[in-house]
């Protein structure tokens, strides 16, 4: 099958990567010369596993091509996908401006039928706006399909081959063909191609995303429940997560969730909400949650020593929202090592991909530096912080740990280290809820 996929970011590029992979045709289109250029010298401009790799073999087979010729590749394509950024607006809104830009696109240089396909997280009736877009542009045929990607950053390209469902929102018998006929490679361990209406298929992004963040700020809530009361939440934890109607996914406590959809998807779906006079409360509260535990581990850090951090020296191991990503936006690291600072303490913080994103957001500053290294990270640092649980912050060298540090203070964000082993080696250990 010919495809052609607008936005050669993070969703786009595994989406149109896989969908070569299985050997159809695809072109991506980007407005940013140099990533296109970059792109088709088989550099890949985002960290996630395996896809440097996926790129490179389906450029070398001529199956994946990189352009910024929207209108040759909306001609050759049977399916368009439309991928491109949704950001969030000031108001909280999902900012839909590329989208309809490339529904203008498509609808100016459509030559006869074609699938549209929003890949995008977009609010509810979005499709409705692309095809009102697209038909004020053609008189051809041709069928806008909502289906939404539910990629773990990190495992996208196992989630992508094979997913747990595809969930496909058509409004017509050929347009669901289409699109269950492109995705039958990747469903062949019986797992379902979900078929529904596209309103429907728009919202149930948005409401996955919910409920995976309102499982992380409930057991934040709890964590912090447990320390007042002397519980352990790990304890607590392994006491919900057996229970079958609860299970374990997403119930671990931590600094708070970041990334790109998360904070993002909730923000839109209250919004969505507000409009229709549908406040979602709990939703509302999640948030809220979420705000405040990113405060947490600066507040233990604090706490360590009497609330006075100015000239503390604070390690930081883990930058990026999560592991086996670059991704530094909404990342929990950010709010503890402004909160560090505010409050006159000198960060040296550290991660495995993560460090050139950090820095461009946070910029040069005084009393913030940035090491390759781990342990060079921490040299003299009176307090460490673990952020991100990289697999090479499991296990670490805690002898050469207790050497290299000045101070004793362990603040574990992650509850990955095991308490009575680190405190008999001399350190001093606060973990999430324990």
């Amino acid at each position: 099958m010919r495809i052609a996929v607008f936005g050669a970011g993070y969703v786009g590029l595994v989406a149109g990567t896989c969908f070569a992979e299985t050997g159809n045709s695809v072109t991506l289109v980007d407005v940013d010369a140099e990533r296109v250029r970059r792109l088709n010298a088989g550099e890949v401009p985002i960290f996630e596993p395996g896809l440097t790799e996926l790129v490179r073999r389906n450029r070398a087979e001529e199956r994946l091509a990189f352009t910024l010729d929207g209108a040759g590749a909306v001609r050759n394509a049977e399916v368009i996908f439309i991928a491109v950024g949704t950001p969030m607006s000031a108001d909280g809104k999902a900012d839909l401006r590329y989208v309809l830009e490339v529904a203008r696109t498509i609808g100016k240089h459509l030559d006869g039928y074609k699938v549209v396909v929003d890949k995008s997280t977009v609010p509810v009736g979005t499709a409705d706006l692309v095809r009102a877009e697209i038909a004020r542009q053609t008189t051809h045929e041709f069928d806008v399909v909502s289906n939404p990607e539910f990629l773990k950053e990190g495992a996208a390209i196992d989630d992508f081959m094979k997913p747990d469902r595809v969930v496909i929102g058509a409004s017509t018998e050929r347009a669901r063909a289409t699109m269950a006929d492109l995705y039958a490679p990747f469903m062949r361990t019986n797992k379902p191609i979900l078929h529904m209406d596209v309103r429907s298929a728009e919202l149930t992004k948005y409401a996955c995303n919910a409920m995976l963040a309102t499982r992380i700020s409930f057991m934040n809530e709890m964590a912090l429940l447990c320390e007042k009361l002397g519980a352990n939440v790990e304890h607590v934890r392994k006491g919900m997560g057996t229970d079958a109607r609860i299970g374990f996914p997403f119930l671990f406590p931590g600094p708070g969730y970041g990334g790109s959809c998360f904070p993002k998807d909730l923000q839109a779906l209250i919004n969505t909400g507000r409009e229709v006079a549908c406040v979602p409360q709990v939703l509302t509260a999640v948030e809220a949650v979420n705000a405040e535990q990113k405060h947490r581990l600066a507040e233990k850090v604090a706490a360590r020593f009497g609330g006075a951090l100015k000239g503390k020296r604070v390690a930081v191991w883990g930058l990026a929202f999560k592991p086996n990503t670059d991704d530094m936006r909404e990342a929990p690291s950010l709010v503890l090592i402004e909160d560090l600072l505010a409050a006159g303490a000198e960060v040296r913080a550290t991660d495995p991909e993560g460090i050139a994103n950090a820095r461009g957001m946070l910029g040069s500053r005084p009393g913030l530096s940035f090491h390759e290294r781990n342990y060079e990270a921490a040299e003299k640092a009176d307090a460490l912080v673990l952020v991100t649980e990289w697999n090479e912050y499991r296990r670490p060298d805690f002898l050469r740990l207790r050497e290299l540090m000045s101070g004793p203070h362990l603040i574990d964000g992650r509850n990955i280290w095991t308490r009575s082993a680190v405190e008999a080696l001399g350190f001093q250990y606060s973990g999430i809820g324990m």
